[in-house]
């Protein structure tokens, strides 16, 4: 018995067991439903160890002495209660109160077919308790292993995501070092034009100098607006297509936690960006104005001067002021009878999309030429050229429903499709809808919804 007990200090189960308690303490707001399910079972099972190696023991010190009063009242208390748990073993392989007491009182005054087989018996026991350890120790610690091998999972998991966060951060630093190399470019071309002036600055005809003077040519240097049209114009194809793969479902993740309908949401979605396309092109058209009545005096040639209005913006473009235009999208779409919502629902909780959508339709006016929304409008006939169908979309309906995202124009190409919802009676369903819809002209004239005025 001593030898048993022993033994179960050394292995120190009681300690790893208040280990593990208090490492599921810590995590168990960080981490899932089944992992706390899996350390509980982890738990049990433990203490489902000890405790047969406390009955081990217990029954050794019952051999040792006589079968005490006490022991018969702790059983009846302890057993049942055992008993009455949902034990992952068959009741059947559980010996009641009356068979244990029994076989140890046998045991204990030597009555019973087994007491000529005791003397072999009772070497064999230590054996098999010292078994019994190995197989406890040895399974505790390939737990710990396995818990050492699940941290560092997790580690690796952390690194690989720090790695993630580099690769953009790398990303951005290519991108700057374009923007740069566009840079580089423009100042050398302007360089080349300030020497060419100078050459003629320079020169003894006056001829020269006068028709110089007199001919108001543009300039044959291209603005930092003129050199990285493509480069921007690839970069900003590519954000609109990054807002619908990413910030728009972000936006909905957001909208579906406070309203079930999902058609609802993703109209929300899109009024949300159709608008912002909106307030952006009204800002630009205010800022281009204010650059243009800044700069005017300082050019007499009205081609140069819209290049250097453009190429202002462009090098300017952080003095857009987008919150204003968030506000005024917001402000729009509580007042639209076309989507509805819970009064506790703020769109404040998409503004971060509608602002991106601002930034990224105000950058797409600098181009040349500038990109737009296609018009829309709810019950036209579906273009394959335009849209691609939703997935819960009936793909021989030839009339839209409503649409999930806009497509992308320049001029009249499309080169970027939006996403569309198509059913049978779509154009029934629109219209039957006699909700009045705000005129983009102030005009109070009732018609089909229309989220781009072209």
């Amino acid at each position: 018995m001593a030898d048993s007990l022993r033994r179960l200090v050394n292995t120190a189960s009681f300690s790893v067991l208040q280990d593990k308690l208090e490492s599921w303490y810590k995590d168990y707001h960080a981490i899932s439903c089944d992992q706390n399910l899996n350390r509980c079972c982890e738990l049990v099972e433990l203490t489902s160890r000890i405790q047969g190696q406390l009955f081990t023991i217990l029954n050794l010190t019952a051999r040792e002495g006589v079968f005490r009063p006490f022991l018969k009242r702790f059983l009846s208390f302890a057993l049942p209660k055992q008993l009455s748990n949902k034990a992952p073993f068959p009741l059947s392989q559980v010996v009641t109160m009356q068979e244990w007491t029994s076989s140890n009182h046998v045991y204990c005054h030597g009555w019973g077919p087994l007491s000529p087989w005791q003397p072999h018996l009772s070497p064999t026991t230590p054996q098999l308790d010292d078994t019994k350890n190995i197989s406890a120790t040895t399974l505790l610690a390939t737990e710990d292993e396995i818990l050492q091998l699940k941290a560092e999972l997790r580690e690796a998991h952390d690194q690989i995501e720090i790695y993630k966060r580099k690769l953009v951060v790398l990303g951005d630093y290519e991108k700057q070092v374009q923007l740069l190399k566009d840079e580089v470019s423009f100042l050398t071309a302007e360089k080349s034009m300030l020497q060419e002036r100078l050459v003629r600055s320079r020169s003894p005809s006056p001829l020269a100098r006068r028709s110089l003077a007199s001919s108001p040519l543009r300039s044959e240097s291209p603005t930092r607006a003129q050199l990285t049209n493509s480069s921007r114009h690839a970069r900003l194809v590519s954000r609109f297509s990054d807002l619908y793969a990413v910030e728009r479902l972000e936006a909905q993740s957001l909208l579906r936690r406070y309203i079930d309908d999902l058609e609802m949401v993703q109209r929300i979605i899109f009024i949300a960006t159709v608008e912002a396309f909106q307030a952006a092109k009204l800002a630009y058209r205010k800022f281009r104005l204010r650059v243009r009545k800044t700069l005017s005096p300082s050019h007499l040639v009205q081609e140069t001067l819209e290049d250097s209005v453009v190429d202002y913006i462009v090098r300017n473009l952080d003095l857009y002021d987008v919150q204003a235009s968030v506000n005024d999208v917001i402000n729009v779409m509580n007042v639209n009878p076309r989507i509805s919502f819970p009064p506790e629902v703020d769109l404040v909780l998409i503004s971060s999309f509608i602002r991106e959508t601002c930034r990224v339709a105000f950058a797409m006016q600098t181009l040349d030429p500038p990109l737009d929304l296609a018009f829309t409008s709810d019950g036209e006939l579906y273009s394959d050229s335009k849209y691609r169908r939703s997935y819960d979309s009936e793909f021989t309906a030839p009339l839209v429903v409503y649409h999930v995202w806009p497509a992308l124009l320049e001029g009249d190409a499309v080169i970027v499709k939006g996403e569309a919802v198509t059913r049978r009676g779509a154009l029934w369903r629109s219209s039957r809808s006699c909700s009045p819809v705000r005129s983009r002209n102030g005009s109070p004239t009732r018609t089909l919804v229309s989220y781009y005025d072209g």
